[in-house]
């Protein structure tokens, strides 16, 4: 394992240039001290997890030391908001302090969110809030323990700043990780200001990087591009079978590497509702939950339009139709899982949207309900599960087609049933009750409660030993908190 000062850095971003980022230094914040540490994020540096309790630790993701090798860049970028093209964006209050490349020769860049001013700030003061670095730092270890492709977060790092938003908070910083933080408005950016030299080296730094074995192909933007549409369908599918909602799915919050990228007012269903909207400022609802898979499709053409100078409009819409038929594929096999089923049959997307349907008009739990159906015989757990729901004769319908396409799966036993089906089926999920909770005990100088939580989160699937609060249905008050993009 290393210390902090023995990170090797390789800052491969910061050799493309002016063009493409700004050199900016993070403005410190009042008395840093650590709120949460990812070991397993910490691994991937190959760091001791005891080095986040020294003194040297919040002072470096605080904003008050750097190491001599990190070059830290303040990105520029463009992007669609909410449908609309926004001419330049960038890094108001992120910089990407550089890349470091671990033991086994992996490269992850280190890019600090709430790291204050940069000339892409815009009206903006720079700094991220305490509760909006936990929501982040949370989201994304949770998504990676449920197998979802997500950045990382190694840490979060308060302080007594004021910040002021709604109300005065306090800031803080969380440390981001991922192989890289371009996204599809980096192509945008440079494709709507016609500087096409740029936009190549652009397009040569993400494919010698990220997409190495596009080379080997006949065409290798195309074939980088297609490679960019399956990781979004499979990483769309992901989000809607285990009910996870974005909440701004701008084109500047799409990784070019098909990851779960910018955390803002995301949530996870409770009750399951096919058109919950969880950014309280999507007045029209177009980044709701069932509409996360068309606007996927419309970011990628976004994408694609930029990728114009290089590929053919035709193969273009060719890669493009590939996105649906592929979401579909990966979504229909993780809800196969759900369910429980090993194998395939005709009639198994309508036997999911049946039930979806049915716990749609009936405000069905939906992490919990999937948890309970594995619990034991499908025989059993329909039993069980029927007075979660209103339409009691729907239910019944469809719990013996349920039954009979089990029946057909074929036999095992009911340990290996449950085992098969808790194994993708998590009884922790980061509801936003839980979130806030952890959140109002941080603001008042208690980290236990964002630990524990994270402890929990990071084991999604197996049940712990005296964490029964966490795999409880929210209070009504925790299904209607509203999370906007302030942060």
């Amino acid at each position: 394992m290393k210390a902090l000062d023995e990170l090797t850095f390789d800052n491969r971003f910061a050799h493309l240039g002016d063009a493409f980022s700004t050199h900016v230094l993070p403005e410190p914040l009042d008395e840093p001290r650590l709120v949460v540490a990812s070991a397993a994020a910490m691994a991937l540096l190959d760091l001791d997890p005891a080095v986040a309790e020294t003194p040297v630790f919040a002072e470096l993701f605080g904003g008050h030391k750097l190491w001599a090798e990190a070059q830290p860049r303040a990105m520029v970028y463009s992007g669609h908001q909410f449908g609309g093209y926004t001419p330049q964006l960038g890094d108001g209050r992120g910089l990407l302090l550089g890349e470091v490349y671990n033991q086994a020769g992996e490269h992850w860049d280190l890019h600090l969110k709430g790291a204050g001013m940069t000339p892409y700030s815009r009206m903006g003061d720079g700094r991220a809030v305490l509760r909006s670095s936990i929501r982040e730092f949370l989201a994304s270890e949770t998504l990676h323990a449920l197998g979802i492709p997500t950045s990382r977060a190694l840490c979060v790092i308060g302080s007594s700043t004021p910040v002021w938003r709604e109300k005065q908070e306090r800031g803080a910083m969380v440390l981001r990780l991922a192989p890289s933080h371009i996204r599809f408005g980096h192509f945008e950016y440079f494709y709507y200001t016609q500087k096409l030299d740029q936009l190549a080296e652009l397009a040569e730094h993400v494919l010698n990087l990220h997409y190495p074995e596009c080379r080997e192909q006949p065409e290798p933007y195309l074939a980088m591009f297609r490679e960019i549409v399956e990781r979004n369908a499979e990483m769309i599918a992901k989000w809607q079978a285990y009910g996870f909602c974005h909440g701004v799915m701008n084109t500047d919050n799409m990784s070019i590497l098909g990851i779960t990228f910018d955390f803002g007012p995301f949530a996870f269903l409770d009750d399951f509702d096919a058109h919950f909207i969880c950014n309280h400022s999507d007045h029209e609802g177009r980044y709701s939950f069932s509409n996360q898979v068309p606007i996927g499709q419309w970011n990628l053409s976004a994408l694609a339009q930029a990728l114009t100078p290089f590929i053919s409009v035709d193969a273009l819409k060719e890669a493009l139709g590939l996105y649906l038929p592929l979401y579909q594929a990966h979504y229909l096999d993780l809800m196969r899982r759900r369910l429980g089923l090993t194998t395939a049959e005709e009639d198994d997307q309508k036997l999911v949207e049946r039930l979806l349907k049915l716990m749609q008009n009936s405000g069905v739990d939906y992490t919990l309900f999937f948890r309970r159906l594995g619990d034991e015989s499908a025989a059993l757990a329909v039993a069980r599960l029927r007075d979660d729901f209103v339409d009691l004769a729907g239910f019944d319908a469809w719990a013996e087609l349920y039954k009979a396409r089990v029946a057909r799966d074929g036999d095992c036993s009911e340990a290996q049933r449950r085992e098969r089906m808790h194994a993708v089926n998590p009884l922790y999920i980061l509801r936003n009750y839980l979130a806030q909770n952890a959140i109002a005990a941080a603001e008042s100088g208690d980290y236990s409660e964002v630990r524990r939580l994270h402890e929990v989160l990071t084991r999604p699937f197996e049940e712990q030993a005296g964490m029964e609060q966490y795999a409880q249905r929210p209070p009504d008050w925790g299904k209607h908190l509203e999370i906007s993009c302030s942060s």
